[in-house]
Parts: structure tokens; sequence; C-alpha cells
């Protein structure tokens, strides 16, 4: 069994072990709310690893294309519910959303429709986004 520190503010039932598990109930967070926060990018922290090599890989580490792309969410764009951890032994109760955005193809000058995935979940204070996953399909 293992005891994982919880950053979200969702802490119902967390897991006792290492993996990935969904959350039944969903969304744990009010878009609008998430939405809010993410008008200020300084509210925005970039959680994993992984997350802030993709926000610098996609985004050239602009944080205000991914409070943009949060910002652009709708509620029909939620995936589910899972609990997150960072390879620390922390974990916070996230929302996964899917948004397509039409956007020009690096070096052809051509426009397409990329997929971009976001994780997130907001902090135990009430007043972060704790942004765990940023990426296209």
């Amino acid at each position: 069994m293992v005891t994982f520190n919880i950053l979200s503010e969702y802490s119902q039932d967390p897991p006792t072990e290492f993996g990935r598990f969904k959350i039944a109930v969903g969304p744990l967070y009010d878009l609008a709310r998430v939405q809010a926060l993410a008008e200020d990018e300084d509210k925005l922290l970039a959680w994993t690893k992984k997350c802030r090599n993709d926000v610098g890989k996609f985004f050239a580490g602009d944080y205000a294309e991914v409070a943009a792309l949060i910002k652009s969410l709708k509620d029909r764009d939620y995936i589910d519910s899972e609990w997150c951890e960072n390879g620390s032994g922390r974990i916070a109760a996230c929302d996964a959303y899917k948004v397509r955005r039409v956007e020009e193809v690096p070096g052809t000058g051509k426009r397409d429709t990329f997929a971009y995935f976001l994780k997130f979940a907001i902090g135990k204070t009430g007043n972060l986004v704790l942004v765990v996953s940023c990426h296209t399909s």
C-alpha cells in the first residue's frame, strides 16, 4: 500500500497503489472556473516533466498558448477523469479534454486540423491549474 500526497482540490477515494486509475464521476472541476484561472497564465503550472517538455515542443514554452487552449474548451470536449502522478509520490485528480484547432503545418504553409489533449486539476489552494498533460494525438 502506498500513501500519496494529494495536490488537487478533489481528493475523494485516492488510489493506494501506483498506476492509472479512472475516476467514475466527472468532470471534477467546473470548466468555467478553470478557464477563469487560465486568464492569468501565471496560474498555470506544468506539473510533470513530460508536460513541460510538450509545452516546449508544441508551444515553444509559451504558456499563453496553453491558456488559450484551455479557454477554448467546451463542455462537450470532456473525455474522462483519472488520478495522475508525477513520479514523486504526489498525485492529482484530473479532468481530460480533447480540443481540435486549425493551424498552419510548420514549413508547409498549409493549414490542417490538430487535436490537442489536455489533462489538468485545480490545486488544493484553489488558485492554480496543475497542467498534467498537453500534447497532440
